[in-house]
């Protein structure tokens, strides 16, 4: 299963609409979804705050501030091809 982080913070507008965006693809497209709120770590804040909300798909950031649904599942194939591929 491909694994998802979505880097996001309390009172996001942007990280609400990105974490539907996620949801709604999820149903179709099963991963591994992450949340990690930015919020109260420092470093975490240094690193994302500017750029919320940030997803990562098997550790790459692949978007930043918009989720777009039909990239999004572009990635998500092109990520199962690679792990099914370095699991053959």
């Amino acid at each position: 299963m491909v694994d998802v982080v979505l880097f996001s913070a309390e009172g996001c507008h942007l990280c609400e609409r990105a974490r539907a965006v996620l949801q709604t693809v999820m149903h179709e497209h099963p991963f591994a979804l992450e949340e990690v709120d930015i919020g109260g770590d420092e470093a975490l804040e240094a690193k994302y705050r500017e750029w919320l909300p940030v997803v990562e798909i098997e550790g790459e950031r692949v978007f930043t501030y918009h989720v777009h649904e039909a990239a999004l599942v572009r990635r998500l194939e092109a990520a199962q091809a690679c792990a099914e591929t370095r699991s053959s």
